[in-house]
Parts: structure tokens; sequence; C-alpha cells
């Protein structure tokens, strides 16, 4: 209550000041992760002191306070991100700017000029994150900022802020019918910025190289990597094997993709079997040109805006990195083999070892090879029994396996026998290869869960998953998946590992996990909505929408009919609502208006205050009784104005003055 009272003992100039200041530092908080350290700093220094000058009525600083101060900005920032151009280091300088227009801050000229700059800013917000909570704390800012204009016109002294709100929201309710029409008609375009993000800091997730052992301690990243729509039955969770990158080429520590001519040699030879699933996928940006998919895909997905191929290890790859949220369909199935069936030269780089790497994983090798009981065996009696070693040996599933050294297969078989997916399935090709067995790894998203309430399947990063293939004579690639011969809870997800949990959901989750639960089943599907009616709307869907409304084969020239067709119709509707508008503002007083210009025309100064008995007065002195129905209608005007009784409706006055005799 007393900074409510300090607060309306400020000058207007103050009030409305610091007004503004917590409406750019709403605007500016979403947006402080995404900024360098000392740009959120030098941001939240100014405005303070811009809202202290304000309180204390001191001084503006000087132009040379504010040339010294911009200099230093740009100078950290070409320090700081190499370039004045581009997107982060445009909106450093956009924020900079914008808090130290402030310290300039003297006229209205100067208000309009911040105004416009914060609608800038707040766009600027969107590069990095179209999520519901940024689009509501950018509505939040929308409003505070058109509250902050319409309260810079409004006249002297101290208007509310209630009134330029009530006013603000209701030109947000206005322009809304505008924005929903653009929105849904206005040509989608691809965003202007990607937002790369792969640094590779040991949370999870996929890349399209493995690093093994270079990571201590693994953080399960719970964000949602996509989402997919089942058309029937969902296969079981042990099924869910969705493909990402293929890491082929080993050179002792990393794993990475081949690149795509060796894979030209590799033929695809993909056999189905079974009924296929029919699934969407709407799939978050990645910075990635894979296409998630669950294994195996015969058929090309389509997804507008993009070329699509395949890969002979069943990938599906888009010409560019998915840099925003897409939605394509896919048919799988879950049963199928796919590569050579005999042994080729294609097969070779499966084998490939670094020479003298991991020694005692070749002993290994060479003792089950001289082994009388695996003498003549296939490829599937030597899997099995390296899988009954993992069952049987000691070893763990971890996510804390510490860091390994260069030898990481070894590492994992005689010492650590401990690890995540990747370090299992990691070692196993090591080993396969030294048999002589092709192997190589796939990495994706295994199990996932489904939404309660919307009934999405979701996958999260911590859903990544490694696993192996390895080449059999007469069958050719299968499917081998080490870690659910280790932990067989984490395939199939019946018992899936989480990341901690935060103080708040921690909190929720002690006093109620069903709660919890379905607090977080909620949240999902209102953000599962968000995406696929807001930031999914492609130009497809908007093709789609003109194909309800009756166009066979609609194209963007049909869209920008449409759109032009309805801008016609709002205009003409504005327009006729206009007329309606003047013709119910007073209709008493348009009569009277137009009584008096008749009166002129007939040489009767009649002033625009005069009332109707006066004005019956002047037409009995210059007309006399020849003018008798004309003073009567006059009377009967005003007591219809003014009487309690009104002797005559409006309508039948109207009526009788176009039948009235007018004086010449």
């Amino acid at each position: 209550m007393k900074l409510a009272t300090r607060l309306q003992a400020l000058p207007r100039d103050a009030r409305d000041t610091l007004f503004l200041l917590a409406v750019i530092t709403l605007l500016l908080l979403p947006q402080l992760p995404n900024l360098p350290w000392w740009c959120s700093g030098l941001t939240v220094v100014v405005l303070i002191w811009r809202g202290t000058l304000a309180v204390q009525a001191r001084p503006l600083p000087g132009k040379w306070w504010r040339a010294a101060l911009l200099a230093i900005t740009l100078i950290a920032t070409y320090a700081t991100h190499r370039t004045l151009l581009g997107r982060d280091a445009g909106v450093t300088l956009v924020v900079i700017l914008l808090a130290l227009k402030t310290l300039e801050l003297r006229a209205r000229r100067d208000a309009f000029v911040i105004f416009f700059l914060g609608f800038f800013t707040m766009l600027t917000n969107f590069f990095y994150s179209q999520s519901l909570p940024t689009a509501f704390a950018m509505l939040l800012a929308l409003l505070g900022l058109l509250t902050a204009l319409v309260n810079a016109h409004m006249p002297v002294g101290k208007p509310p802020l209630a009134q330029a709100a009530r006013t603000a929201g209701w030109m947000a309710l206005l322009g809304a019918p505008i924005m929903l029409v653009l929105f849904m008609l206005f040509p989608r375009m691809a965003p202007l910025w990607g937002t790369p993000n792969d640094t590779m800091t040991g949370r999870s997730g996929l890349s399209n190289s493995m690093r093994v052992g270079a990571i201590a301690q693994l953080a399960l990243d719970d964000g949602i990597a996509a989402r997919i729509k089942f058309e029937g039955p969902v296969p079981a969770q042990r099924n869910l094997y969705f493909r990402g990158p293929v890491l082929s080429n080993f050179d002792g520590r990393t794993w990475t993709a081949a690149p795509l001519f060796e894979n030209a040699f590799m033929p695809l030879n993909l056999r189905v079997d079974g009924e296929p699933v029919r699934y969407e996928v709407t799939l978050e940006p990645s910075n990635r040109p894979w296409l998630l998919t669950l294994d195996a895909t015969p058929i090309k997905p389509e997804l507008p805006g993009y070329r699509v191929f395949g890969t002979s290890d069943l990938q599906w790859l888009a010409n560019r990195p998915i840099g925003d949220l897409v939605r394509y369909s896919a048919e799988s199935y879950t049963r199928f083999l796919s590569g050579p069936t005999g042994r080729t030269a294609a097969l070779q780089p499966y084998l490939a070892l670094p020479p003298g790497s991991n020694p005692r994983t070749a002993q290994l090798a060479a003792q089950m090879r001289s082994d009388p009981a695996l003498a003549g065996a296939t490829t599937s009696a030597f899997v099995q029994a390296v899988l009954q070693r993992l069952r049987t040996g000691g070893y763990s599933y971890t996510l804390d396996p510490g860091v390994y050294g260069d030898d990481t297969a070894d590492a994992f078989w005689f010492d650590r026998k401990a690890g995540f997916c990747e370090h299992i399935a990691s070692a196993f090709v090591v080993l396969m290869r030294a048999l002589d067995i092709p192997a190589r790894i796939v990495t994706g998203y295994q199990g996932g869960e489904i939404n309660g309430v919307d009934r999405y399947w979701v996958l999260r990063h911590s859903d990544a998953h490694a696993w192996a293939e390895v080449w059999e004579d007469g069958a050719g690639w299968v499917r081998v998946d080490p870690t659910g011969a280790i932990s067989p809870d984490r395939v199939g997800q019946f018992r899936r590992l989480a990341p901690a949990p935060g103080l708040f959901s921690g909190a929720i989750d002690a006093m109620s996990p069903t709660l919890a639960q379905n607090l977080r089943a909620a949240w999902d599907a209102v953000n599962n909505g968000w995406n696929q009616w807001v930031l999914n709307y492609t130009q497809s869907r908007q093709l789609d929408l003109l194909k309800n409304l009756g166009f066979e084969t609609p194209s963007l020239m049909d869209l920008a009919t449409v759109l032009l067709a309805l801008l016609v119709v709002v205009s003409l509707a504005g327009a006729g609502w206009t007329l309606w508008e003047r013709s119910q503002h007073d209709p008493w007083l348009r009569l009277l208006g137009q009584a008096r210009a008749r009166l002129r025309r007939a040489g009767i100064e009649v002033p625009e205050a005069m009332p109707p008995r006066q004005m019956a007065a002047r037409v009995a002195e210059r007309f006399g009784d020849s003018a008798r129905p004309l003073q009567d209608w006059l009377l009967r005007l005003e007591a219809q104005r003014y009487a309690r009784t009104p002797a005559a409706a409006l309508s039948a006055l109207r009526a009788e003055f176009r039948r009235l005799a007018w004086p010449r």
C-alpha cells in the first residue's frame, strides 16, 4: 500500500517512465538466457540507473556518456560473436540499444522510438523459442507496450493506468480477428534462422558422431524429441526402435557415419514381413537432417518444403537441417531384413578396426574362435555367446560410468564392466568385428510413452538409445540390442530411467506421484496442441483448408485470391458498419440538422444552437400563417425530444418531413 501511494505521488513523467521500464524488463526476461552475460548485466544496470534517475528527478546522462556506452557495446558484441551481423549479434545489439535509448527518454518522440524498438525486440524472442510459455510472455509484453503507447496519448494530469490498459485490451481484441485471418491465409514461410545447438555437452539425444568414454556422467534431457500418432494398434514397446544416424567408421574412440558415397555401394535389399504400421510424426527442431522413422520404412516420407532421400542403411534424410517443427506421415514394418544375403566387398568397411586398438578384446575374440564349443559356429551363435557373457559377467547399465581411457572396449569388457548404451553397443560391435563379423552401431530412440490425455506417443531425449546390427549370411543385417542383455527393463521402458526432478516437480511428486504424472501429461498435451495447430500450421495445411472450402487443386494463387476476397469483404463490411453507425448516431439531431439546412435555403438565418421552438418563431415572422404546417412540425419535433410522452414517433416526423411544403 505504501509503495502504491509513493508511486501515485510521483510526477506523471516519472510514473510513466517506471511503467515503461517495467514493460521493457518483462519483454527482456525470456531473452536473458540467450544473451552474453555482459549484455544481460549491462542491460539490468542501465534500466536500474534510468529508474533511479526518474524517481529522484535527476538529469539524464549527457551524450558523451551514451556514446561511450555505445562504443563499449559494439566492441563487446564483436569480441563475443566475431561479427556485428547475424542473429545472435543482432539480437545482442537490439537489446542493448533498447536499454540505452531509455537514457535519452525526454520527449514523446523518444518514447515512440522505444515503443517500436520494443515491438521489434519482442519478435526476436521467437528466434530462439516458439513455445507456448514464450508466446504467453510475449502476449503480456504486447499488452504492456500497447498500454504504454495509449498512456502516452492520454491528456495531461495523471490518468489511471487501468484506463489505458482497458483501451489497449480492446485494441488487441479488435485486432485479433484480423490477426487470425492473416495467420490462416498468409503464405507460410520458413524461419529466417535455425537454432544450432550441438556442443556435445553430455546430454542425452542424437548426434552424427559418438565419442565413447569421453563423458563421465550422462545428464538425461527430458525434453521432447518427437510425438507420434499411430493410426491403428501401437506395436509393443520392445519393438519401437526409431532409427537415426548409423555409425560405421571407428578411429578407436569416436564412431562416425560413413559418407553417403560409401553407402552407395551397399545394396538395400529391404525385405519386410507382416502388416505395416501407419503413423504421423511431429518432429521437434533438431538442426539435423535426419527424419525419425520406425524401423523399417520402405516408402519415402513426404515432408513439405524439404527434399527427402534414403540411404542404403535405412535412414531417411532431408536436404537441409530441420530447424523448425515439422510433421510427416510414414509406413513401417517392425519385422524386416536388409542388405546383401551373401558376403560381398561392400561389407569390408564394417569389419575395420584401428590397428593395435583394444588388444584384450582382440584376444577375447581369438579365444572365442578357438573355443571347441564354438568351432564352426554361425554368426547367430557368436552373438548369443556374447549376450550370455553380458548377462552373467557382472555387467551393469549406469549413467555414471566415469571417463574411459583410449581402449574403450577393453575397459568395458575387463575393467569397468559398466556404462550406458553407447559403451555397451560400441564394445559389442568392436568384439563382433574382431570375430570377423560385419557390424555397425545404430542410434535413435527406443520405447517412449503414451500421453493419456491426447493419446500421442511421446519420444523424449532421455529415450535416445544405441544398438547394434550384425550381418548374417543368408539373412543380411539383423538388429541386436546388447543393452537388453544387461538391463532388460531399459528395452521396452517398463522401468525407464528418468532425470532428477526439479524442486517444484519433486515436491509435487513427493505429495502425489499420480498428480505429478497427470499434470505432466496435461501440460504435454497442451504443448502438443500448440505445436499441432499453431507452430505446425504449414503451407500444406493452408492448402488443405482451401480443399475444405471447395477448391479441387488449390495453389498459392488461390490462397492469395481468398485472402484478397476476404480483405474486400471486410473493407465493405467496415464501410457498411460506418454508414450504419452514422445513421444510429442521434437520429433526432440528424433530422434537426436537415430541417436547419432547408430553412437556410429558404433564406432564414438559423444558428447551430437554435432550438426548434425558436426556429418555428422565425418561420412565423417570415412567412406568417402560410407556413403553419412547418411551424407545427417544428414544435412537435421539440416535444418529441423533451416531452415525457412524445406526441409523435421520430419515424413519423421523418416521413412528414419529406412531405412538407417548404417556403421559398
